[in-house]
């Protein structure tokens, strides 16, 4: 399977695209000032303890207080293989107006808040260190038994101590013993720090932040498997560089400068890869179709033939299509970043074996999926339950905004993918050899453009020495716009026109 990477960073925001084959199947982005809360750690204040429920809700300087079970569940370790997690049969003793460190496992979500455990882990490459958890765990996807017992031997005598406890992730089988070990102390070094720090910390201070999107994704990769990373943006180039430098498995020929006139994303046809995830129906290669809708409580896929009717049975026309949405499905969920409960209205299929088969299809390519997925058996309705878990935000929560005309009921595009298609025309003009770019759009749009200085990086660079004038009008709508070039030193405007910079 081929595998790329694509990295950009424009309007204060930064873009990761994995494309496999292809097809795009990851997709994030991610503002420059860390959106992302995942990972990170908090010093909290208890504000609140329901004794009913087990549960304790966590001020930590966010939107929304954070939301603590105090029997604190494990299901962050299911998807390993390892030594069972021992837990307290007494639940965490907590009162109002304790202080309490905490970790973000879950980012906020409608109106909830974040879900924070007590048990910090601290992510590397090659090992994750749980520096308060008497647990030790290998990735599934090390299947060579000889190899899982040389690793979890060495990461055990690693430990120090009862108490804490190692992750051994995927990449581990390609390091050596001296780099396992200096991963390791590096990160006890972090937490040690991090202790220190929180001691004077106020309630609310971020004590630990993950790296940013790029890097991490950059880092859960590996690197036999990337045949390209390219970069759109030079400092972010230069940064990757020296990364890739650091970890010594990954040839720098294989990162890639962009030094194209043109946005990256769209010259690589990754920009209208990723509108299509806001549109409820995929197609499918044989003719048929899913349709995906969301709901408060869980995520249905409908399945349809379309225009796919086959050469033999009406059994056989409808198998071919389950099977062909089994994978489509996948690569969907991922793609969109689905969690929680998922059901999958498969077209019905009468013969037994049918159903298993399709059921067995889900499961193979749910397999490649980082984010662990549980699939049922298919009911004789032909419904199919799964969970995957949730691993930050869905893709959909980047790409549309609540529609204040209709209630919230429908959506429209979020700002920052406004931007960014007027961006790319404003490239495509100036790389058609005009010096002036004529940008008539949204008058509430050019407002923020101004306001949030959205463009000032491009203007102060690759636009220099181009003029970008806006014309504002109230009738467009948020995402409608038009980009003209002109190459004339005198242009003819009208008095509503405004020069970016």
């Amino acid at each position: 399977m081929k595998k790329e990477l694509f990295f950009d960073r424009y309007c204060a925001q930064q873009f990761a695209a994995l494309v496999e084959d292809g097809k795009l199947a990851e997709f994030a982005v991610e503002p420059e000032n860390r959106g992302e809360i995942v990972g990170n750690i908090y010093k909290g204040r208890v504000t609140n303890v329901l004794s009913g429920m087990n549960a304790a809700f966590i001020c930590c300087g966010l939107a929304k207080n954070c939301y603590l079970s105090m029997e604190e569940t494990y299901t962050d370790y299911t998807k390993y293989d390892g030594t069972p997690v021992k837990t307290s049969e007494k639940p965490l003793d907590l009162h109002v107006g304790d202080e309490i460190i905490v970790q973000v496992t879950k980012p906020p979500r409608g109106n909830k808040g974040a879900k924070v455990t007590t048990h910090l882990s601290f992510v590397g490459r090659r090992i994750i260190y749980l520096p308060t958890t008497d647990f030790l765990g290998i990735s599934r996807k090390i299947t060579d038994p000889t190899e899982r017992e040389r690793l979890l031997k060495t990461v055990d005598k690693m430990r120090g101590g009862a108490e804490s406890g190692f992750i051994v992730r995927t990449q581990a089988p390609f390091a050596t013993l001296k780099q396992l070990k200096s991963e390791a102390d590096f990160l006890k070094k972090v937490y040690q720090r991090m202790v220190k720090t929180a001691a004077d910390a106020p309630v609310g201070a971020v004590l630990y932040q993950d790296e940013d999107l790029p890097v991490r994704m950059l880092r859960d990769c590996f690197g036999e498997d990337i045949s390209a990373i390219h970069v759109g943006d030079e400092e972010l180039y230069r940064r990757l560089l020296t990364l890739v430098r650091l970890r010594g498995d990954l040839p720098e020929r294989k990162i890639v400068f962009h030094t194209g006139e043109r946005s990256m994303l769209e010259e690589y046809g990754i920009m209208p890869l990723v509108y299509d995830i806001a549109r409820p129906t995929v197609p499918l290669e044989n003719g048929g179709s899913i349709v995906i809708e969301h709901t408060e409580a869980m995520t249905v896929i409908d399945v349809n033939t379309g225009s796919f009717i086959g050469d033999s049975s009406l059994e056989e026309t409808v198998f071919a299509v389950n099977v062909a949405a089994a994978k489509e499905i996948a690569r969907q969920v991922r793609l969109r970043n689905i969690g929680g409960i998922i059901v999958v209205d498969f077209i019905d299929m009468l013969e037994e074996e049918h159903r298993i088969a399709v059921t067995e299809e889900l499961k193979k390519y749910l397999s490649a999926d980082k984010a662990k997925c549980n699939v049922l058996p298919m009911s004789e309705l032909c419904l199919t339950q799964f969970t995957r878990k949730r691993v930050g935000n869905d893709t959909l929560s980047m790409l549309v905004k609540p529609c204040e005309l209709c209630e919230g009921k429908g959506h429209v595009p979020n700002d920052i993918f406004v931007f960014s298609r007027i961006r790319a025309a404003i490239l495509d003009c100036f790389a058609e050899g005009n010096t002036s770019a004529v940008v008539e759009i949204n008058a509430e749009v050019m407002k923020k453009i101004l306001s949030q200085g959205v463009f000032t990086k491009e203007a102060q660079g690759r636009w220099k020495h181009k003029r970008v004038y806006f014309i504002p009008h109230k009738t467009y709508k948020e995402d409608a716009f038009c980009v003209r070039g002109d190459k004339e030193r005198v242009l003819h405007l009208p008095d509503t026109a405004q020069l970016l910079y």
